[in-house]
Parts: C-alpha cells; structure tokens; sequence
C-alpha cells in the first residue's frame, strides 16, 4: 500500500486509507475478513482494531478475541463492545504448546483468517506460528531490531536514546524478528518517564497496527 505525506497531521506520516478512487478495484470487491485477536491488558489495540473496523479503514471484522487473564481490561471492552471473547488462562495449561493448540481451536472454530497478538503478554509457539503462516501479527513498543522483549521502553530509556517509536511486525519463532510491516517513531523528551514515553507510544500503536493489518489483509485476498 503506498504511502502519502500529510503535512496536516503532525503526528502521523502517511495518509491511510487510501482515497476510494486510488483504491484498486478488487480492494473494493473482495469480502471482509475475520479477524482473531489475543491481547493479556488493557486492551486499547484491540479497541483501536474494532474503531478501524467499524469505520471502514479496515475491510475486516474482528471475530473472537482471545485473553489469557480473567478479568483484564480486553475482556471488558469486548463485553461492551459485543464482541465475543475466550479467556485461555495459561496458568491452567501443561505447556505453551497445549495453550497454542487451544487458541488454534478457537480461532478455527471462529472462522478467523488473520490473528493480531495485540499486547499477548507471552511467547507463542509454533503450532500457532504454523496454523496461521503469514498471517499472525504483533505490536511491539520499540523500533526492532532494537529493545526486543519485555520492557521495551523501559529498555529505551536506561540506553538514553533519544528516539523510540513501535513496530508492527509478522511473527516467527525468535521473539520480535519477523519481517517489519510498519513503524512509527516518538521523540524521547528530556522530561519522559515510563508512563509519558509508553502512552505516547501507545497512541502510535493505535495509528499502525491497523495499517499493518490492512496490508496482511489485502496479501491474504491476493492469494
């Protein structure tokens, strides 16, 4: 998908989606597909995924989101947003293997097409990695390669860099190395701290994962 300066957003670098008339037309044609999304938190991406849906920045809908904590915040937003959602609570499983093949169930048993780990706070395996290939996608809150696994920002932060940003990428084996889809960067501020410095990544999170699903999206229509 191309991407346009908009000189108007001075928080965003490209322009998306793209204008009905530079869309081509089997973008407009294809049917929407179904979306599983695994999230440990909050659950903000995953609301930022269903807004992208409901508003028709992404041709998709998502189908069933999956938590691994009882309770937490995804799993509320999906009750109020009526969206129907599992808790797989890893405490209560032998191996990340027999987790795996208990969310691969139930996104088969959904129909879902494409799987976003939107906050999943553990590692996956590959029985997921190989039933959904290509299409399982993560955020993560750096710019990759650098500060892979926990704590990104608080990585960013003890290193003193002065520019941090998140990374939507396809997901592998080696944790946070599969292929780069989009990026944003976040100036780090002389007054950051942990809480300023990862809101404000998060609110870039909401802005590219979308996109990047979007992409995986319209590869999976295209065979």
């Amino acid at each position: 998908m191309p991407a346009f300066s908009d000189p108007s957003d001075q928080e965003t670098c490209v322009q998306w989606p793209l204008p009905p008339e530079l869309q081509p037309d089997w973008a407009r044609a294809q049917p929407i597909l179904r979306l599983g999304v695994m999230a440990s938190g909050a659950g903000s991406n995953f609301e930022a995924l269903v807004q992208a849906c409901t508003d028709g920045r992404l041709q998709a809908e998502v189908a069933l989101l999956v938590v691994n904590n009882p309770g937490c915040g995804a799993q509320q937003r999906a009750e109020r947003l009526a969206i129907p959602c599992q808790v797989h609570d890893h405490r209560g499983v032998a191996s990340r293997e027999v987790l795996d093949q208990a969310l691969v169930a139930a996104f088969q048993a959904a129909g879902v097409d494409v799987v976003v780990m939107a906050g999943w706070m553990r590692v996956v395996t590959s029985t997921l990695i190989g039933a959904f290939p290509e299409r399982l996608i993560n955020i993560h809150p750096s710019l990759l390669p650098s500060f892979r696994g926990l704590d990104a920002v608080g990585q960013a932060l003890a290193a003193g860099v002065t520019l941090a940003g998140c990374t939507a990428h396809l997901v592998c084996e080696e944790v946070d190395a599969g292929r780069i889809l989009v990026q944003a960067a976040v100036p780090v501020l002389a007054t950051d701290d942990h809480p300023s410095l990862n809101a404000r990544i998060q609110r870039q999170e909401h802005r590219i994962l979308p996109l990047a699903v979007s992409l995986v999206v319209d590869l999976v229509r295209q065979g």
